[in-house]
This record gives structure tokens, C-alpha cells and sequence, in this order.
């Protein structure tokens, strides 16, 4: 990059094997470009920069914070500062990305690959979610330019001492970069790996969505960002449930060690006690011998010999007073270990309450923010201005409630069914409406479990196989709600993860999973079984329809045939 002007658009993209980030393709580097509308150069260059080196700017001050540094990069250029100190009220902490006088940056796309970069680097964010940060990010800090009121209230002192008014957050021109911004990047847990390492309430603020809905929607982001609330959700609870149980570990440990403790001390103090006995009666002894002798009852040798006895045996029961201190001593600090330990139980107790604060929070404000998009899908659908459309907590999916069953809307008529698969690794995902001519989504369900290999249409009906084997979660046949594309009807059995779902006439079939073993089953339209085959079958069974037979594959992979009614 050169030493001055501006940091050239990338204009082609190839694959770099680096161990710093990802590569991002054009059409990645160009979504979501129209939000807060930032004016950026557009004109010839006289270098490339390739997407690599942009983002590696970001990935390298985000490691010198990961690695434990409170500010990194050169004041003229790019630099950060971490700013992280003792709770204050809701206040946060707070990242600050500043771009030097001498920064090449004149294009969003290349900001926001910066910033991507140094969440990645910082905090250990997938490409694809370091991206979306990113996104956030930018137009959080356009949104609250120069707003010192909103600065000051929501960032802890030390946050605010490193920020001006005029140069708080970013301006939506390229040229007044430069020596003028300092964006604050709000922090969460800030721990690299977590996914609430970023506030992400805060870039979700609601002036922050609003501006997206006058811009266009942004509605691809903002379900990007419910996912992403939705994961952080899992992993919390995940982590409070993890948290949880060590604590109860603990706690067993601390009730041992106390009880030990208690006992080592009843069991020195009545030694003490014992020992303490033992050297007065040496010195009574003594002190009879003495007079014994005194009075003429015994010799002075006898006195002597009697006193020297008494003497050995006081001297005895103080060097064991002395070791009895020690152990009373250690005890002590044993109860004190304890005690620490308790304490640092609490602690880890308002933790562990405090994570499952934040997946609750950010379940509800998935479930709001999911609602909203589908209010604003609808008003698209509707040629209505979403800008204008209702926000608040309400039915939930467009039409919900006065669409019956069965019935289809000019939405549902007019586009066509698809499915949009969430995940590189996963089939499962999201039915959506696609609009014919332009390729655009119009509607999207909320269910995001469908495996998108099973979606069957019968009769005017919509079937398949959706959920997750996890906590709650159950696999099964369900029906889907033709207009709202909300789940309408669900089976009772359970089925195999890699079933597909095959329709012969008014039977549907799928593998279904029975104590750990794996059997083709036959349903009806109402998706209750109707019959079963006696012999396993193999996890990844097909069906061939042969007449009234079926040709499928046993548990070993060898072909199995079957009655097509009674799969026997």
C-alpha cells in the first residue's frame, strides 16, 4: 500500500494460502453495500491490493490484543485500543479501531474487511461471522456519529477518555476518514472463541435496524444476525450447564474438605487439652517431690530423681503443644483455603446466572428480531414501505393467524418453493418463497431444521423431515403450512438423521430409529406409522418401488424386499 491517498479497491480476487484468514469473493465484498449509504472513491488506482493483504491489516493488530497488548498498530495509520477495566454499572468496554491521517482506506467493503480481519485475529470469529460483525459494526458507528450523549452514557469512563465528539464513530464519507475516526467496536465477554466475544445487542440497537429497514431492509443481515444470536444462545447455555456442574463438583469437594477440617481441629484441640493436663501435672509433680523432701518423707536424691522425671515429661508435652500448634496452625489455613474457595463459589454462581442471563436474552431478542423480519418480508411482498411497517412484539410470521390451513395467499400463488440450507455441513434449513423473475426471497419460514432433501409435495401439501436429536429436539415427519410455511402437523415417531422421504400413492416412507436400531417404517398422510419392518435397516437405506414390493438394504447393506404395505 502506498504512503499516502487511499487504500485501492480490490478489482480481482484470487486464492492465497495464508494462515492469517479466509479469502472473500466479489460478491461477498459487495453485499449489503446500500445500508447508511457511505460514499466511497470510485475511479481508477494505481496499485491492487489483494483481499488478503486488506484484511490482514485487522487480523495482525487483532492478535497483538489477543496475545494480550492494551493497544497495537501506528497512530498515523490503523491502530486499536482495548479498552477492558472493573464493572460499572451496564456500562461497557469497548474496542476502539481509529484510522490515522495517513490511512489508504477509501472504500467500505475494505474498511469492513479490515475490521473483519481483526475480529477474526481479536477473538478467534468465523470468516463469515467476523463479516457480518463487521457489517454491524460500521453502520452501529455511522448510526451514533458524533452523538457524544450516547457515547458517554453507554461507555465505561476509559472508553470515553480515548474518544472525541467529532471524531466518535465513522462518518459515511471515504474522504473524512482519515485522522477523523474512532469507532468503537462495544464488547461482550471479549474472550477469543466465544461468540459473544462482540455486544451484539448493541450493534442490534434499534436505531441501528431501523436505519437497515430505511435502507433497504437489510433483511439478509439481519437474519444472519438472528442465527448468529440463536448460536450464542446455545453456547451460553451450553457453558452456564458446564458451569453449573462444576460448581456442584466444587461443592462436594468443599463439604469433604470441611468436614476433614472440622475434625482435624475437635481432634488437635482435644489433644491440646489433653497435652496442656499432662504438663501441669509434670509440674505439680515437681513441686511435691519438693516438698515430699522438705518434710522429710523422702530423700533429697529421691526429690531429685522425682523432679528430674517430672521435668522430662513437662518438656515432652511441650515440644507436643509446639507440634499441635503447627497442625492447628495449618488447620487454620486449610479453613481459610476453604473459605476462599467459597467465595470464588459464589463468584463462579453469579457467573454461571449471569450466562444464562445472555441465553435468555439473546433467545428473545432472536424471537423479536426473527418476528420483525418476517413483518417487513411481508410488507416487501405487499409493495408496502417497510420503513413505516409496525415493529413491535406481535403475531409473529406474516399472516399468522388469519390464513387457514390450506389456504394459499397471492405470496405463496405467485412465487416459487425452495429451500435455503443454512450450513456447509448440514442439509437442514429454511423453506423460502422465490420470486420467479427476479430470484429475490420473498418469504421465509422461521423453522430452520428442514432437511432440505426430504421436502415432498403432495397433493397441495408439504412434507418432510425437520428438527435436531438434541436437548429437547426430536426428528420427525412434519407438515408445513403451504402459506405461512410454518410447521402444521408433526409424527410421533422418531426418524434417522440421514433419512430421506419417499412417497408411493398415499404412503409415505421414511427410516425411522427404535432403541438405537434402524427400521423402515410406512406412514400415512396424517404421518402416523402404519407398519414397520421386523429386519434393520441400513442408516442410509433407499427405496425402490417395485409393484407392491419394496427393494431396500438391510443393516449389512445387502438388498432387502419387502411388502409395500406390510414391509414384511
Amino acid at each position: 500500500m502506498r504512503k499516502s491517498g487511499y487504500l485501492y479497491a480490490v478489482l480481482f480476487i484470487f486464492a492465497v494460502g495464508s494462515v492469517f484468514a479466509q479469502n472473500v469473493d466479489r460478491e461477498e465484498l459487495e453485499k449489503n453495500q446500500a445500508a447508511v449509504n457511505f460514499i466511497n472513491y470510485e475511479g481508477p488506482h494505481s496499485r491492487i491490493d489483494t483481499v488478503e493483504q486488506i484484511r490482514n491489516i485487522g487480523y495482525q493488530l487483532g492478535l497483538s490484543v489477543k496475545n494480550g497488548a492494551s493497544s497495537a498498530g501506528a497512530n498515523n495509520r490503523y491502530f486499536v485500543i482495548h479498552s477492558v477495566s472493573a464493572p460499572d454499572g451496564d456500562r461497557l468496554d469497548a474496542d476502539i479501531f481509529g484510522i490515522g491521517v495517513d490511512a489508504a482506506v477509501d472504500h467500505i467493503r475494505n474498511l469492513r474487511l479490515i475490521i473483519q480481519g481483526y475480529l477474526q485475529g481479536a477473538y478467534d470469529y468465523s470468516a463469515g461471522d467476523a463479516a457480518l460483525l463487521a457489517r454491524y459494526v460500521t453502520i452501529y458507528n455511522a448510526v451514533f456519529r458524533g452523538d457524544w450523549n450516547f457515547y458517554s452514557n453507554r461507555y465505561k469512563v476509559p472508553v470515553v477518555e480515548n474518544l472525541t465528539s467529532e471524531k466518535a464513530g465513522v462518518s459515511v464519507r471515504f474522504d473524512e476518514w482519515p485522522g477523523q475516526t474512532l469507532m468503537t467496536i462495544p464488547l461482550g465477554t471479549g474472550a477469543p472463541g466465544s461468540l459473544s466475544a462482540i455486544d451484539t445487542s448493541s450493534l442490534t440497537d434499534q436505531q441501528v435496524t431501523d436505519q437497515m429497514r430505511r435502507d433497504g431492509g437489510g433483511i439478509e443481515d439481519r437474519q444472519g444476525m438472528v442465527d448468529l444470536k440463536e448460536r450464542e444462545a446455545d453456547e451460553a447455555t451450553q457453558s452456564a450447564t458446564l458451569q453449573r456442574e462444576a460448581i456442584a463438583e466444587e461443592e462436594k469437594d468443599i463439604e469433604r474438605d470441611r468436614e476433614e477440617t472440622t475434625a482435624q481441629r475437635q481432634r488437635v484441640e482435644q489433644e491440646q487439652r489433653r497435652t496442656e493436663q499432662q504438663r501441669q501435672e509434670a509440674q505439680q509433680q515437681q513441686q511435691q517431690a519438693q516438698r515430699d523432701a522438705e518434710a522429710g518423707r523422702i530423700s533429697q536424691q529421691e526429690a531429685q530423681r522425682r523432679q528430674q522425671e517430672a521435668q522430662r515429661q513437662e518438656q515432652e508435652a511441650r515440644r507436643r503443644q509446639q507440634e499441635l500448634d503447627r497442625q492447628q496452625e495449618e488447620n487454620r489455613q486449610r479453613e481459610a483455603e476453604i473459605a476462599q474457595r467459597e467465595q470464588a463459589q459464589e463468584q463462579r454462581r453469579q457467573e454461571a446466572a449471569a450466562t444464562e442471563a445472555r441465553a435468555e436474552q439473546k433467545t428473545g431478542e432472536a424471537q423479536q428480531e426473527r418476528e420483525e423480519i418476517a413483518r417487513d418480508q411481508q410488507a416487501l411482498i405487499e409493495g408496502r414501505d417497510i420503513a413505516s411497517a409496525d415493529t413491535g412484539s406481535g403475531s409473529g410470521a406474516p399472516g399468522a393467524g388469519a390464513a387457514q390451513a390450506g389456504a394459499v395467499s397471492p405470496a405463496a400463488a405467485n412465487n416459487l418453493l425452495a429451500i435455503s440450507i443454512l450450513s456447509a455441513n448440514s442439509p437442514l434449513g429454511r423453506l423460502v418463497r422465490v420470486n420467479p423473475q427476479t430470484g429475490a426471497i420473498t418469504q421465509s419460514s422461521q423453522m430452520n431444521t428442514v432437511n432440505g432433501r426430504t421436502v415432498t409435495l403432495v397433493g397441495g401439501r408439504i412434507l418432510a423431515v425437520a428438527g435436531i436429536d438434541r436437548g429437547n429436539g426430536a426428528i420427525r415427519l412434519v407438515e408445513i403450512n403451504s402459506d405461512t410455511l410454518e410447521m402444521a402437523a408433526q409424527g410421533s415417531d422418531d426418524i434417522h438423521s440421514q433419512s430421506l422421504l419417499w412417497n408411493n400413492g398415499n404412503d409415505l416412507y421414511a427410516v425411522v430409529t427404535t432403541g438405537g436400531k434402524n427400521y423402515l417404517a410406512r406412514f400415512n398422510m396424517n404421518l402416523e406409522k402404519q407398519s414397520q419392518t421386523a429386519v434393520e435397516v441400513h442408516s442410509y437405506a433407499g427405496c425402490v418401488f417395485q409393484g407392491d414390493r419394496i427393494l431396500t438394504q438391510k443393516a449389512d447393506g445387502t438388498p432387502l424386499l419387502v411388502n409395500a404395505q406390510t414391509l414384511r
